[in-house]
């Protein structure tokens, strides 16, 4: 069934069908008043492209690799805390997706099943996203487990020291919490560029941050050595009135160079959403709300129709450019431009008018 969705508008309409209230709130929406969310799509519109014509686009090579593993497209499947509750299977049903479409799931530790499970379930690499619940020993057991599971990679999301307000899912008086294990949130407060060292050195692993926003802290960043910053503002879902990332992107870019890789999320939501942030230097983007939506309209065939959308809209978009490899798209192939639309977490879409869904 999920093969006959021509658009990724038409899968979340299909995931608003499935979902209650609750759980559709707590995916669509951001914190307070969502004016950070906005802002990340508003960043995406406020880039125009530059395409050069008379170019032999005949054949067209989308794939990429990052941590050295091979991308049909560079995009990669956020980290989503209770994906059980869009799909039974919750992150099986995402890893299972990431395997047959050819990219890399980064696990979240506030989804289930267990991080063992999810691992089993695909063979591709897979990268560990750790929320900090308890002390020193309860993270190395943590790190064990993933490691022994077989997780090649570890990211650290650090923009939730504090949960946020996220008033969609308060006024539905729906928790995600009941619906996963226990989330000790009073140790993520107290972790520090020191935690992040420890928890480097004992992985041993590629280590990913999650939740860069400045400068400032990229810098820091490379300083103790992580391989890859992940600009991110939670998908608006923290931190309410910060940038879009799409704005923070140049001078994380700037301060990084090459000493370590660049992703970025948040409002990516459309094939030319990927393209722009590679143009400005991203190594690959990632997906959340449109993972889940692809999950809640069609479990893994759905997050596989959202990826092989993403794909053909690549792929009209590189031809129309004038590129044929991800390696052409620089800055010079873009430019700032004024949006012609209300930004909101679905404005990527003609059909989607503000509050249409909720």
């Amino acid at each position: 069934m999920s093969s006959q969705f021509m658009t990724n508008e038409e899968i979340v309409q299909a995931a608003r069908r499935h979902l209650a209230q609750g759980p559709w709130d707590y995916l669509s929406g951001g914190t307070e008043s969502e004016t950070t969310m906005r802002r990340n799509r508003l960043a995406f519109d406020r880039i125009a492209f530059r395409p050069r014509v008379l170019v032999d686009v005949s054949k067209i090579d989308r794939t990429s690799t990052f941590l050295g593993h091979n991308l049909r497209i560079p995009v990669l499947l956020a980290p989503i805390g209770g994906l059980q509750n869009f799909d039974p299977e919750g992150g099986v049903s995402v890893a299972k997706a990431a395997d047959e479409f050819g990219t890399l799931h980064v696990v979240s530790s506030a989804t289930l099943p267990a991080l063992e499970e999810t691992a089993a379930a695909n063979e591709r690499a897979k990268i560990y996203q750790l929320y900090i619940r308890g002390d020193w020993d309860w993270i190395k057991g943590m790190l064990d487990r993933a490691k022994q599971a077989g997780y090649q990679g570890l990211c650290v999301t650090v923009d939730s020291a504090v949960y946020s307000r996220r008033e969609r899912p308060l006024i539905s008086r729906w928790s995600v919490d009941s619906t996963r294990d226990p989330q000790n949130r009073e140790w993520q407060a107290k972790v520090t560029w020191e935690t992040i060292d420890r928890m480097k050195e004992y992985f041993g692993g590629p280590f990913m941050l999650k939740g860069i926003t400045t400068g400032e802290d990229a810098a820091i960043a490379v300083e103790h050595g992580v391989e890859v910053i992940w600009v991110s503002n939670h998908g608006g879902r923290q931190l309410d009135h910060g940038l879009g990332t799409m704005d923070i992107l140049p001078e994380v870019i700037d301060v990084v160079g090459d000493k370590a890789d660049v992703i970025v999320d948040g409002g990516v939501l459309r094939g030319t959403d990927v393209l722009k942030a590679i143009a400005m230097g991203a190594k690959a983007v990632a997906i959340g709300k449109l993972q889940g939506w692809g999950l809640a309209a069609g479990g893994k065939d759905g997050v596989i129709r959202v990826l092989e959308i993403l794909d053909e809209e690549i792929r009209v978009s590189m031809g129309l450019l004038g590129i044929t490899s991800l390696d052409q798209l620089n800055k010079s192939r873009v430019c700032p431009a004024e949006p012609t639309t209300s930004p909101h977490e679905m404005s990527a879409w003609v059909n989607m008018p503000e509050g249409r869904i909720r």
